[in-house]
């Protein structure tokens, strides 16, 4: 089993005949992943090769399932074409585009929770659960198969963790790649309670940074999981004050730094790394220690 994808998963592209949701399209036709049809709106009844464009989600839902999507939109449309997207029954949503305001952000967020749907983003690289669907710009060729989950802010963090884990003979039960944005509709906090529940992951792998409180909530979490993890957590010795990279990744208060974000998260019970290589082999031990004491 998979966590929020999976072979029965039908995905459209918002956005399908820019430049982005063109390419993302193409890849996810090649790769496997059941993609149903694009949007764009005023193109409807086109077709991006053999698939078909629609005008609408609602359309999209209609003539063809769809339940989740890759939103790849300008900022300032993020907002109505994922309220769109929920309205017309879309339970999964990548919000892939960054700059989008705060304020719809947070409008996205509550939204989202009050449909029950999951909107990963904004800023999002989105989530792949190798050999079953990908709905994410993550490439399908550089992920291993496995049983290590891995939640993280980071797309460009998570490619450095999946190659370390196939240097060590591991692979992936499913990556979330959460997005870096001030403001993101699903936390750590929320994955780690998936994979806690999804009986093909043994462990788990927490990618986080300064700035937020995402990581602080996922330290909650980890103290009720029977799972083992490993942490890591991004900027170290970036200067107080200072944006590093991610517009959300800034130390906004002395609990937003890297120093109280360890500390809590080693509290919990995570194995926390300060050298982003040295996850894999982490990951390899615990892991280890883990299948011998249920053996």
């Amino acid at each position: 089993m998979t966590i929020l994808i999976d072979r029965t998963t039908k995905v459209i592209v918002q956005g399908v005949t820019g430049a982005i949701g063109r390419s993302i399209a193409g890849r996810m036709m090649e790769t496997g992943t059941a993609i149903v049809g694009g949007v764009t709106p005023g193109k409807g009844g086109e077709t991006l090769g053999s698939l078909p464009i629609f005008d609408s989600c609602h359309e999209a839902v209609d003539q063809t399932g769809a339940n989740a999507s890759f939103m790849a939109v300008p900022p300032g449309a993020v907002l109505d074409a994922c309220f769109e997207a929920i309205d017309a029954g879309i339970r999964t949503v990548v919000i892939y585009c960054e700059g989008v305001p705060v304020v719809d952000a947070v409008r996205i967020a509550r939204f989202a929770r009050d449909r029950g749907a999951i909107v990963i983003g904004p800023n999002a690289a989105g989530c792949i659960s190798p050999g079953y669907a990908n709905l994410s710009d993550l490439d399908d060729a550089n992920i291993n198969p496995g049983r290590v989950g891995i939640v993280s802010k980071s797309g460009t963090l998570t490619y450095e963790v999946a190659d370390g884990l196939r240097r060590h003979r591991l692979g992936v039960s499913t990556i979330v790649c959460l997005g870096g944005d001030p403001v993101i509709a699903t936390d750590h906090a929320d994955v780690l309670r998936l994979f806690e529940a999804d009986p093909d992951t043994d462990i788990v792998v927490l990618l986080g940074e300064i700035g937020g409180r995402s990581e602080l909530a996922a330290a909650d979490m980890l103290r009720t999981m029977t799972k083992p993890s490993v942490a890591f957590i991004a900027g170290r010795h970036a200067p107080a004050g200072r944006r590093m990279g991610h517009a959300g990744a800034i130390a906004a208060s002395p609990s937003e730094d890297w120093l109280h974000k360890t500390q809590c998260l080693a509290a919990a019970g995570a194995i926390v790394v300060e050298r982003l290589t040295d996850i894999a082999a982490a990951v390899a031990d615990t892991h280890g220690r883990a299948r011998l004491e249920h053996a």
